[in-house]
């Protein structure tokens, strides 16, 4: 009789033996470990997240110029920022639907078309109005990208190493806006104010390149895929808000605390990354390039917090982690906004733990939204969860606009810290989750 023991099933990141033991060993270990389609699901999501990022920022970083072309006060530059983001929930919610009934991978090339196409758009604006508009639109599938293409990874992903994946997925967003920051000190510095802006917008083209790519070398998980089609509630915004009954758990607490959660380290977010190359221009009276420089401290800082971010929620948790960047967030929003005029050198080197703190916290997000959801409805919650918070957070923005007027930037980036307020409380509803494999 024989003794050869069975086959082993394998899950799309695991590797028999010694080889899984190996792909374990190493800083790049979660990457070998993904396996090569697991790898390709990787480069897309991150290359689609990159030029997500870069996009959003040929607004901020053109906000000054725009203001000055158009004749916008401070309320009105700040609803760009607003309405891109209260849009995106609309699409996150919509990506997050069709990831779960058309798949990742489908979902994921239909969003960074739209904010492709979009993007360029704006460069086409003939009026404030126009340009609104177009910056509505862009958000549609700017909501949706990272949702999909976290959800995409995290099913590739082992529990063991799903914190520091997604965190890795979560650094291309500091990769877009070191992109956005160069072409914006060259095209500035080339090309005249009137067209400068423009220029930035049209360059929005590249995610188009991704999209041909994706739709060649990309798939869905598919152990995820399978148990996806086998639930009838595939997709089902009903789902992510029933409450327990019985012995049944229900997902309304947790839809409910994810959205403040999200809100919260979103309006903090989003308020620096809007109003601080503002800040840097007008309180600092810092030229384009020295607003470069300042901006590369931060965007340094932000990619060493996704990774670091990334690997601290596989060794402490989820919820530690986030509480833990969320605290120091707060205390460097405050110190940041009130440095002396005097002490811009100060102000440089602080940009980096502000960075790093700011862009930390949100490691945790891929994996912690993706572990909250069950398969059938994972991409409609984190879809939901993380755009609806996106929303709400887009208020904080617009407050900061309005109140720049008569507080200075500097003193309403205060709003930020009490997001980061926000995301701490919301921790009390929610469960932590490392060590959750998803089936």
């Amino acid at each position: 009789m024989s003794t050869t023991p069975p086959p082993r099933l394998l899950t799309p990141g695991s590797l028999p033996g010694e080889a899984e033991h190996a792909a374990d060993d190493g800083a790049f270990g979660w990457l070998r470990a993904l396996g090569p389609r697991g790898r390709q699901a990787f480069a897309g999501a991150f290359g689609g997240y990159a030029l997500d990022s870069y996009d959003y920022f040929t607004l901020p970083l053109s906000m000054v110029t725009l203001a000055a072309y158009f004749g916008l006060d401070s309320g009105q530059t700040g609803l760009f920022t607003t309405v891109t983001l209260v849009v995106s929930a609309i699409g996150g919610a919509v990506a997050g639907v069709m990831a779960d009934r058309l798949g990742r991978v489908r979902a994921l090339m239909i969003t960074v078309t739209t904010y492709a196409v979009f993007t360029v758009a704006c460069g086409f604006a003939p009026s404030y109005e126009a340009l609104l508009v177009f910056r509505a639109l862009q958000g549609l599938g700017f909501g949706g990208e990272w949702a999909v293409g976290a959800v995409l990874v995290a099913e590739y992903t082992s529990a063991r190493h799903r914190g520091r994946t997604l965190g890795a997925v979560q650094s291309s967003w500091a990769v877009g806006w070191a992109l956005a920051a160069v072409v914006y000190t060259l095209v500035f510095s080339l090309v005249g104010d009137d067209w400068a802006w423009r220029v930035m917008f049209w360059t929005g083209a590249l995610p188009a390149l991704l999209v041909v790519w994706l739709r060649r070398r990309v798939h869905d998980a598919p152990a995820a895929t399978a148990a996806r089609e086998q639930s009838p509630r595939r997709g089902s915004f009903t789902a992510i808000f029933r409450p327990g009954s019985g012995e049944e758990p229900g997902l309304l607490r947790t839809t409910l605390c994810a959205v403040l959660l999200s809100t919260g380290v979103q309006g903090g977010y989003y308020t620096l990354a809007t109003w601080v190359p503002t800040y840097l221009k007008t309180e600092r009276g810092l030229s384009v390039v020295g607003t470069g420089g300042y901006l590369t401290f931060l965007i340094c800082g932000a990619f060493l917090g996704y990774l670091t971010g990334g690997h601290l929620t596989d060794r402490l948790g989820r919820r530690r982690t986030i509480w833990l960047f969320a605290l120091l967030s707060a205390l460097c929003v405050l110190v940041y906004a009130h440095i002396p005029h005097g002490a811009n050198t100060v102000l440089l080197v602080l940009g980096f733990p502000l960075g790093f703190c700011m862009s930390a916290i949100f490691s945790g997000f891929g994996s912690y939204l993706s572990e909250l959801y069950p398969t059938a409805v994972r991409g409609t919650g984190q879809g939901f969860t993380y755009n609806a918070g996106r929303a709400v957070g887009a208020v904080f923005p617009t407050l900061v606009g309005f109140l720049a007027d008569g507080w200075g930037v500097g003193g309403a980036l205060v709003f930020g810290a009490i997001g980061y307020g926000l995301a701490a409380l919301a921790l009390l509803g929610l469960p932590e989750t490392r060590g959750k494999e998803l089936v």
